[in-house]
C-alpha cells in the first residue's frame, strides 16, 4: 500500500467587466475582435423564444457578417424552462452541430438564459468562456453578475449548478424599452433588495425616482444599473462562494422562491421576491430590528414600483409553508432567514453569520397574516 500526493495549488483569476450603456451589440462585436474570448471563431448564443426575434438573432447577424461560425438555440421562454431537460436539450443540440471546447456562449436574454447558459458553460466540455448579454432589468441587477448559475427541480429552486464567472457582462439598457411594464416592475424588486441590505441612499433615491425608471428615463436607468452593479460586486467579491456574507443576497427570496414555485410560476421572479420582502420586513419588525415607520416605507416603494404586497387568494398558504423548507439556507431541518437591520443593512447574528433560525409558527403566522 502507499500513497501519493497530487498537488494542484492554482491562483484563478475571474476578473472581468460590466459594460453598461444602450444598443451594446456593435461593442460586443468589437469586443470579440479584439480578443475578449481569444482566438475562438465559433460561438453558441443562447436565447430563448421571446428574445430571439428581438436581439438575439441580431446578434447571430453581426457575429456572421463578421466572420465567425455561429448557431442559435433556443428555448421556451418562462422560468419552467429552467431545468435539467432543457440544459440536456441545449447540450444535445450543440454537439449535433459540432461544437466541442473550441467554442464560446454567449447569453443573449434574461436572468432564465444567463443562469442556464451559464451552467451550460460550465460543464460543457469540462468548461467554455461565456458571454452574458443581458436584456432585462432583473438580469442586470441580478442573475447575469456574480457567477451564481443554476437550474430548477420539482424538489429545489437553484440548488443544481455551479459558480461560474463570465468573459464579460454587456447590461444594454435599450433593451429594457421593449419590456412589458409588469417585467419592468418585476427587475425592480432586485434592486429595492440592493438598496434594503446595502444602502440608504439607493432606497432613497428610488424613493425619489421611481416614476422615472418605470418609464425607462436614461439618467436613472444608468443610475440603478450602476449601483446595482456596485452593490452586488461588493458581496460577490467578499464571499464568491456563498459562504456566509452572500447569503444577504438572499434577503426575501426564502418566502419569494416558495411563493414563485406555488404559484407555478404565475407570479414573475421579481413579484415573488416582492412578497417575501414583505414578510421579511415584518418578521424584521416583529424582531425589533426595524421600526413601524421603515417596514412602511419599505411596503410604500413596493407598491409605488407596482408590485404586490400581499399573498394571492390562489395561494395555498399550508403548501407554501411547507416549500419554505426546500430554500437553499436551511440547515438540518430548519427554516433560517436573512433579516433586514432598517434600510441599508441586515443583520450580523454572530461573525460570518447573516442569516438566523425562525421556528416554523413563526413564519405561518406571518405569512397567514398576509
Amino acid at each position: 500500500m502507499g500513497t501519493f500526493h497530487v498537488e494542484l495549488k492554482k491562483v484563478v483569476d475571474d476578473s472581468y467587466e460590466i459594460e453598461i450603456g444602450f444598443a451594446l451589440a456593435d461593442k460586443l462585436i468589437k469586443d470579440i475582435k479584439n480578443g475578449l474570448v481569444g482566438n475562438i471563431t465559433k460561438f453558441a448564443v443562447i436565447t430563448d423564444s421571446v428574445v430571439k426575434d428581438l436581439y438575439a438573432e441580431d446578434i447571430l447577424t453581426r457575429l456572421i457578417d463578421a466572420g465567425y461560425c455561429v448557431d442559435l438555440f433556443v428555448f421556451e421562454a418562462g422560468e419552467t424552462s429552467k431545468t435539467r431537460e432543457t440544459k440536456a436539450m441545449i447540450e444535445d443540440a450543440m454537439l449535433e452541430k459540432g461544437y466541442r471546447r473550441d467554442c464560446c456562449i454567449i447569453a443573449v436574454g434574461g436572468g432564465v438564459v444567463t443562469d442556464l447558459a451559464g451552467f451550460v458553460a460550465g460543464t460543457y466540455g469540462r468548461g467554455v468562456p461565456f458571454i452574458n448579454y443581458a436584456t432585462t432589468l432583473l438580469a442586470a441587477a441580478d442573475a447575469s453578475v456574480g457567477g451564481k448559475t443554476a437550474v430548477d427541480t420539482p424538489l429545489a429552486t437553484n440548488l443544481i449548478g455551479l459558480f461560474n464567472q463570465p468573459e464579460k457582462v454587456y447590461l444594454d439598457i435599450a433593451t429594457w424599452k421593449t419590456l412589458p411594464q409588469r417585467q419592468i416592475s418585476s427587475g425592480l424588486a432586485e434592486t429595492i433588495k440592493h438598496a434594503c441590505i446595502a444602502s440608504k441612499d439607493l432606497f432613497e433615491y428610488l424613493e425619489k425616482h421611481i416614476e422615472e425608471i418605470l418609464d425607462i428615463e436614461k439618467n436613472a436607468c444608468e443610475h440603478i444599473a450602476n449601483e446595482n452593479c456596485k452593490i452586488k460586486y461588493e458581496v460577490v467579491m467578499k464571499d464568491e462562494r456563498e459562504s456566509g456574507l452572500r447569503e444577504v443576497l438572499n434577503l426575501g427570496h426564502t418566502v419569494g422562491r416558495a411563493i414563485e414555485t406555488v404559484s407555478e410560476y404565475r407570479l414573475l421572479h421579481g413579484e415573488a421576491l416582492s412578497i417575501g420582502l414583505v414578510a421579511e420586513v415584518k418578521l424584521a419588525f416583529r424582531l425589533g430590528f426595524m421600526s413601524i415607520e421603515q417596514k412602511d416605507a419599505v411596503l410604500s416603494l413596493l407598491d409605488k414600483a407596482k408590485l404586490p404586497i400581499a399573498i394571492p387568494e390562489y395561494i395555498d398558504r399550508e403548501a407554501l409553508v411547507k416549500k419554505l423548507y426546500t430554500d437553499k439556507k436551511v440547515k438540518n431541518g430548519q427554516l433560517r432567514f436573512v433579516v433586514q437591520k432598517g434600510i441599508g443593512d441586515v443583520v450580523e447574528f454572530e461573525e460570518g453569520v447573516y442569516a438566523t433560525k425562525i421556528e416554523e409558527a413563526v413564519a405561518r403566522e406571518i405569512i397567514m397574516d398576509m
